[in-house]
């Protein structure tokens, strides 16, 4: 129980960061991470912490990148 209870805290901060572009890892600005065009249009972004990022453009969003995308 107590793990769900951490993750649930974490979350909103997580998706916070994400809001403004930060990684919900080391807190940098995604802008300055690696990206690469993916064929979909969007952009997968790597940071320097190691984490891995989809950015989509069309709605200026980040989101983590799912296992498949990697």
């Amino acid at each position: 129980m107590p793990t769900i209870m951490i993750k649930k805290l974490i979350e909103p901060i997580q998706m916070w960061l994400l809001a403004r572009g930060q990684c919900v890892g080391c807190g940098r600005p995604l802008k300055n991470g690696v990206s690469e065009k993916r064929e979909d249009g969007t952009f997968k972004v790597t940071c320097s912490c190691g984490r891995i990022f989809i950015y989509n453009p069309k709605n200026k969003k980040y989101r983590r990148a799912l296992f498949d995308e990697i």
